[in-house]
């Protein structure tokens, strides 16, 4: 029984992170959240399958991860209250589950989570990366002073970065930029 719940969960989020993946743009949310959405789309779309075509795995499987994917849709729509496609739907955003300590977390490293979007956008800024003397410099220079324990600052860019918070670059960016600060 313990096995079967346990496998349960394990498939869930697994589910709940794939259609996460699948929608374009950043979806900062809590590991039970993505857990939710898996469950939550294997439940309708299993449910609607086995009602319209009986009991056939393939079909499940696809239909539950269709399903996750609509509830990650819905979320970002009316929870998030951002665009599903398009450069806002790469805009970091303001709203939803654990999303404050997400933003929280990139301001502590030196990050403005609104100058946060993806590489693809034209035009866009990140400003882990942005010259010196800009104002997304300026923003990825306010954020305390890291140099007081850089232990924790290096373990909280490696969490951002293990939660798919930074990227690589920006990941390596603020590594370097600690390392300076700890040499001068």
């Amino acid at each position: 029984m313990v096995g079967t719940i346990i496998a349960a969960l394990a498939s869930a989020f697994i589910t709940g992170a794939l259609a996460r993946f699948a929608v374009p743009g950043p979806d900062p949310m809590p590991a039970w959240l993505t857990v939710v959405i898996g469950l939550g789309g294997t439940v309708v779309g299993g449910g609607i399958v086995i009602l319209t075509v009986g009991k056939n795995p393939g079909a499940v499987g696809i239909a539950s991860f269709a399903a996750s994917i609509a509830l990650v849709i819905v979320y970002r729509r009316f929870v998030q209250k951002r665009a599903l496609w398009g450069p806002d739907a790469y805009r970091f955003p303001k709203k939803g589950f654990g999303v404050d300590q997400y933003r929280e977390r990139l301001q502590r490293v030196g990050i403005d989570p609104d100058q946060v979007m993806s590489p693809f956008v034209p035009g866009a800024t990140n400003a882990a990366n942005a010259p010196a003397g800009t104002a997304g410099a300026a923003a990825a220079e306010g954020g305390g002073e890291p140099t007081e324990n850089p232990a924790y600052y290096l373990r909280l860019i490696e969490e951002l970065h293990d939660n798919g918070v930074l990227n690589d670059a920006e990941y390596d960016s603020s590594r370097l930029r600690l390392l300076e600060r700890l040499r001068t």
